[in-house]
């Protein structure tokens, strides 16, 4: 027989696993129920499976002592050698079940599985308790399949074989109504009670599995939902940048994320974490985390982790108390969240900065048009007859003025780069448009010697806005001119083959506070500037795919600042 037998119909597996208490989340689907089918108390699990192993063993058990039996009663002559033979057929029939038969999906009520199981039962007893001999009673052994159908089947099969063993004992109160007469009223009253019974059986049974599939599917449910957010959760903290430790009261860690690996100096490891265990910024960590869980309080401070290297990097910690339970056993847990102080300070900068870009930009279109008035107005005053003191008077506004005109001018294109990475709709010439701008630039001078122009990037063409590419260049001339010593024209420009532009001037070294805030908005030592010519630059590079770095350069045997910019070539 290919499908279990004694199996009732079967819904899918899915469906009683859907079918629970809990609401649908974001990570599990919801429940679906699919009309038209019926639906058994167990879904076939393990724990059904070992209910029908155990439902067809006691049908073997049933079957050897009723073989036994006839056996013994042929043997004393009382016997009957039809029921002997009924009694073999029936051991080899429960034998040939419990050997080879599974649980099905889905069985009909008078399918074969059922027929081989709980008819040939209730068959079997029937006609042995209506052909018994000796006085013995066969009631009790209708209990077996009425629990049968009730365990593994729906409530209308458990009444029903509840049903049909009653009709069998009230057959056989009948037949014996014919042969002893004298006890009719008793033998109806003993197959009642023996029915009630056998139905209460089949209702309180039918009614234990059914709760059981519930639980089992629930119980399946709740561990696939667990899973899930393992998964889940595992997802998240594998994921962020910011390091998370797990740790005991002893010390030990459960868990660590990539991101605490790497702050902590090691590679990513997994428990028991005993090379995690074995940096030196760990006995650190753990002797504060010990003292936070003595106190039982939640806790943040800055340290200094040593690294394997000899070096040192300054974290910010955060530590959150966590009780694993309240039976008053030592099961607390310590939370470690690790940030990097690099981190958070360049948030907080970033922060300042982008609020102070949208507090310039909103100042510099306030000041555009009255500093236009006055740059007209002093204009005007000029062609006017002056004195020589108000002819330098009128000289130094108009000088000013437009000071404050290209400092207006740069917040106001910092405020509107693009938010993306832009390629230029044509290739530039390096060459050329770098050729042309060092002209422009010196003829603006006025004075001074022209700066050493060194091309070196002949026919070279590359993905960057001609225009954009004048004003970086302006910059960093502009930048090499009012710091470096010589002035113009000791300053070299080059270009390479590789798609590289250099602007290298002789200057004295760079203070380490000044070098390492170079590229930000606002930050100049020079009073008279507004710290933004690098800042735009670099931001213009970036949007280009272009990187625009700086590093001290000595040449000719003179101490220099080089900044490159290496362009994406077309």
């Amino acid at each position: 027989m290919a499908t279990n037998t004694g199996a009732s119909p079967k819904a899918d597996p899915q469906d009683d696993a859907t079918a629970s208490a809990f609401a649908p989340s974001w990570f599990m689907p919801s429940p679906l129920t699919k009309p038209g089918r019926q639906t058994s108390p167990l879904r076939l699990g393990s724990a059904s499976a070992r209910l029908w192993a155990y439902l067809m063993g006691a049908r073997v058990v049933v079957a050897l002592g009723l073989l036994a039996l006839q056996g013994l009663a042929y043997a004393q002559g009382t016997g009957r050698p039809w029921q002997l033979l009924l009694c073999t057929g029936y051991l080899v029939a429960t034998a040939a079940v419990l050997r080879w038969s599974r649980p099905a999906r889905s069985d009909s009520f008078w399918s074969i599985g059922w027929a081989l199981t709980l008819w040939v039962d209730l068959a079997v007893f029937g006609v042995l308790q209506a052909f018994q001999q000796g006085g013995v009673n066969y009631t009790p052994l209708f209990v077996l399949p009425v629990l049968l159908a009730s365990i593994l089947g729906p409530l209308l099969l458990a009444l029903g074989s509840a049903a049909f063993a009653t009709l069998a004992l009230l057959f056989d109160a009948f037949s014996g109504d014919v042969l002893r007469p004298g006890q009719a009223t008793a033998n109806y009253v003993q197959s009642a009670i023996t029915g009630v019974g056998l139905f209460l059986v089949a209702l309180l049974a039918n009614q234990l599995s059914a709760r059981l599939g519930r639980e089992q599917a629930q119980a399946r449910l709740s561990r696939a939902r667990a899973q899930a957010e393992a998964q889940v959760n595992q997802l998240i903290v594998t994921g962020l940048n910011e390091g998370i430790l797990v740790v005991d009261a002893h010390g030990r860690i459960w868990h660590a994320n990539p991101a605490a690996c790497t702050m902590l100096g090691a590679p990513q490891v997994g428990p028991p974490y005993s090379a995690l265990m074995g940096q030196p910024g760990w006995p650190l960590l753990a002797g504060w985390a010990r003292t936070v869980l003595h106190l039982g309080q939640d806790d943040r401070c800055e340290i200094t982790l040593p690294l394997p290297g000899g070096q040192s990097h300054r974290v910010l910690l955060r530590a959150r108390v966590t009780p694993w339970a309240d039976d008053g056993t030592d099961t607390s847990a310590c939370v470690l969240f690790l940030e990097d102080l690099r981190d958070v300070e360049t948030r907080v900068r970033n922060e300042k900065l982008a609020a102070m870009g949208r507090v310039s930009a909103a100042v510099a279109h306030e000041i555009r048009n009255p500093l236009a008035a006055i740059a007209q107005a002093n204009a005007l005053l000029r062609e006017e007859s002056l004195t020589p003191i108000q002819q330098r008077l009128a000289t130094m506004i108009g000088q000013n003025a437009k000071r404050l005109g290209r400092t207006v001018d740069d917040i106001l294109d910092v405020a509107k780069l693009p938010a993306h990475p832009q390629a230029a709709s044509e290739p530039t010439p390096l060459d050329e448009a770098v050729a042309t701008t060092v002209a422009e630039w010196h003829a603006q001078q006025g004075q001074g010697a022209a700066p050493q122009w060194h091309p070196g990037a002949a026919g070279l063409q590359v993905r960057f806005d001609a225009e954009h590419l004048r004003r970086v260049l302006v910059n960093l001339l502009d930048n090499a001119c009012k710091y470096g010593d010589g002035g113009s024209g000791a300053i070299e420009i080059s270009t390479t083959a590789t798609g590289q532009l250099v602007v290298w001037n002789p200057g004295s070294p760079m203070p380490a506070s000044v070098s390492q805030h170079l590229f930000e908005p606002f930050a100049s030592s020079h009073s008279r500037s507004s710290g933004l010519g690098l800042y735009l630059s670099r931001e213009l590079c970036q949007h280009h795919g272009a990187q625009l770095t700086y590093r001290p350069a000595t040449r000719h045997g003179v101490d220099g600042h080089s900044f490159t910019v290496k362009f994406a070539t077309s």
